[in-house]
């Protein structure tokens, strides 16, 4: 299976099918990679979670809120091997078969941590307290949690329910899958040659 990258177009490119056989027209990204990213995100953010819970010390989730603000940043105008947790995620994970999934999705849902960490590097670093910073937090880590440990994007689900709706355009190059975390590739089965028969 050949890699390919295309500036065009969002997402990684790669020579798969979809289940129905169609060929894959949307950039794609690998799953196991996003899973390792969630995790790394919700291990950064709980610890800074905690010690501002529990030790009433603010400055760790003032500087990790600033980090995801610019990491999803990169995440949804680059891509996820161009943020720094993108990228130890991709170390994580180099020895593992890839699991393609639609990029758009998941740009979509990264768009959506870019907001609430904008919101929280805001609201922390104006030295907000109480439960609102709370809400948000425990909003962020329980939708990481979901994805590294479940494989559920819940993001994906709205983005797919939007397109279904016509909400986002109509996008013929996006596979948007059942279930909303988009796997839409396998590498494409070689052609079967048939050879002359025993009695030919």
């Amino acid at each position: 299976m050949a890699l390919m990258t295309d500036g065009r177009r969002y997402g990684e490119r790669v020579e798969v099918v979809a289940r129905d056989g169609r060929p894959v027209l949307a950039g794609v990204f690998d799953e196991r990679q996003v899973r390792a990213a969630a995790g790394i995100t919700m291990a950064l953010g709980s610890v800074a979670f905690a010690e501002a819970l529990l030790a009433k010390s603010y400055l760790p989730i003032r500087a990790v809120t600033a980090f995801f603000f610019v990491d999803f940043t990169l995440r949804v105008w680059l891509g996820l091997g161009r943020s720094p947790v993108g990228l130890l995620a991709r170390t994580l994970t180099r020895t593992m078969p890839p699991e393609w999934v639609s990029a758009a999705p998941k740009r979509f849902a990264w768009s959506l941590g870019l907001v609430m960490s904008l919101a929280m590097t805001v609201i922390t670093n104006l030295r907000i307290t109480g439960l609102l910073p709370m809400s948000i937090c425990t909003l962020c880590l329980t939708l990481m949690w979901l994805e590294a440990v479940l494989g559920l994007c819940l993001g994906c689900q709205v983005h797919r329910l939007l397109v279904r709706r016509g909400l986002l355009g109509a996008r013929a190059n996006v596979e948007i899958c059942s279930d909303g975390a988009c796997q839409v590739g396998v590498p494409a089965p070689p052609t079967p040659t048939v050879g002359p028969g025993v009695n030919g």
